[in-house]
């Protein structure tokens, strides 16, 4: 299987067009005020024009209220929703009810012990992202380019698709894969020249280093 790649934390056309271009098979928008690389529905109702057609399209949110999802599925066409908060089994199933697209569950591990939480989302997630525990003065709860023991997620018998985030960049890209078996990745910082602005080359050599994987 081909290694799969979401870039995620766009926010302009041109680092959406470059991921798409490069082989991303997803592009990810945040929507979360916190972060540098937040997209509002005003924000997404100018870029929607200039997306490029081709990768699917995720909307990433911490905590979201309906009204939210619902206006940026609109907005952006999303596929899926990341819920990358403290999204309770109960309030994703709910989720799960109201929209007709993947739902994709972001579950912050440290240790082994925190992926027991899986088996309580049961069938109203479709993929699970594994990424590190924001460190304790973070102010995001992904994105901060820190990594954990990806050997912890080898061999676990996952049932369901799965990404792997948290540190990822062309130099440990082939280490992670084999560290952990992931089939499929996710990463934002580290293909940024800053916070929110995506470098091009970078994206082109993932992408290139991901397609021999």
């Amino acid at each position: 299987m081909t290694l799969q790649v979401k870039i995620c934390g766009l926010t302009n056309g041109a680092d959406a067009t470059a991921a798409a271009n490069a082989g991303a098979a997803m592009l990810g928008f945040v929507f979360y005020p916190p972060s540098p690389r937040n997209m509002t529905i005003e924000h997404g109702e100018r870029l929607e024009p200039n997306l490029p057609e081709g990768p699917d399209r995720v909307g990433v949110f911490v905590d979201p209220d309906d009204d939210l999802l619902q206006a940026a599925i609109e907005t952006l066409n999303l596929d899926w929703i990341q819920l990358h908060g403290d999204e309770d089994p109960k309030r994703v199933a709910d989720i799960r009810a109201l929209y007709s697209v993947g739902i994709i569950k972001a579950i912050p591990v440290a240790d082994v012990d925190d992926l027991a939480v899986m088996e309580a989302y049961g069938d109203n997630v479709d993929v699970f992202l594994f990424d590190a525990k924001a460190p304790k003065d973070a102010t995001l709860p992904g994105g901060n380019g820190v990594s954990f023991n990806w050997a912890l997620l080898n061999d676990q018998g996952i049932d369901k698709p799965w990404l792997l985030a948290g540190g990822l960049t062309v130099d440990n890209l082939a280490e992670a894969v084999e560290t952990s078996g992931a089939q499929a990745i996710d990463l934002s910082s580290g293909v940024e020249s800053e916070p929110g602005k995506k470098d091009p080359e970078l994206i082109k050599a993932f992408l290139k280093a991901a397609s021999v994987l």
